[in-house]
């Protein structure tokens, strides 16, 4: 990843702080997006990232975000990670407020297409780069209480696929990965509900954030490309072989 640049939303915290560090790590240039400036601002003292406050549920933000850190190199984004997402509200459909369940969309699917939307020109005109979102096991399985969540990443892990459809044969490698229940805020929050089986996991079944950013450093790299087009799941063990993680 050295000399390539990297932009990250939910950047402040759980997997995308870890994906900020184990990129500038490996020697790329990386922009951190998230709504916590103060914590972007510790980040990138702690790590030389680029610090880009912006609401990924505002397209405008995105895309001023998207052109500031392009406009700190040479114009160019190698890597985009849609990470950010929000598990509120959890509550049965019959009572969930709709604003926040409206909130959850913005973020957790529109999110997704502000940024794609954002570094696409620039992609497209060079006929490379790499679009990975963070996607869920709950794409695929409804949960109680989580019907926004749920809803929101299953039309991400669509959205994935139609950008794989549109511009994968035009030099951009597009892909999702699944990386199941992670040791993050979120699932604290997740488990204080108690509302699904998920909420009764024990923590130490959660894997480490690290374990997911490795996997986004991975996805960047030709190993990845056998899962073009297509959502990884870190559940697989021969995924994780790939990645060097524990079986």
């Amino acid at each position: 990843m050295r000399g390539k640049r990297v932009l990250v939303t939910g950047a402040s915290r759980g997997i995308g702080a870890e994906a900020v560090r184990v990129f500038a790590a490996a020697g790329a240039e990386v922009g951190a997006m998230a709504r916590d400036g103060a914590a972007l601002a510790a980040l990138a003292a702690e790590t030389g990232a680029h610090a880009l406050p912006a609401d990924v549920a505002d397209a405008g933000a995105v895309a001023r975000a998207v052109a500031d850190f392009a406009a700190a190199g040479d114009g160019r984004i190698d890597v985009a990670i849609a990470n950010a997402g929000v598990i509120e509200p959890i509550a049965p459909i019959a009572t969930a407020d709709p604003a926040a369940w409206g909130h959850a969309i913005d973020v957790n699917l529109k999110g997704v297409f502000h940024l794609a939307r954002a570094v696409l020109p620039g992609m497209l005109a060079r006929r490379a780069g790499t679009i990975l979102a963070v996607s869920s096991g709950a794409a695929h399985h409804p949960l109680e209480g989580w019907s926004a969540y749920c809803a929101a990443k299953a039309g991400a892990a669509m959205l994935t696929r139609a950008l794989h459809h549109e511009v994968g044969g035009q030099g951009i490698r597009v892909m999702g990965l699944s990386p199941g229940t992670v040791a993050t805020d979120m699932q604290r929050a997740i488990r204080a509900s108690g509302i699904n089986p998920v909420a009764r996991i024990d923590w130490p079944e959660h894997v480490p954030p690290e374990w997911p950013a490795r996997a986004l450093a991975w996805m960047c790299t030709a190993d990845a490309d056998d899962w073009l087009g297509q959502e990884i799941s870190l559940r697989d063990a021969q995924v994780r072989a790939r990645v060097g993680l524990p079986g």
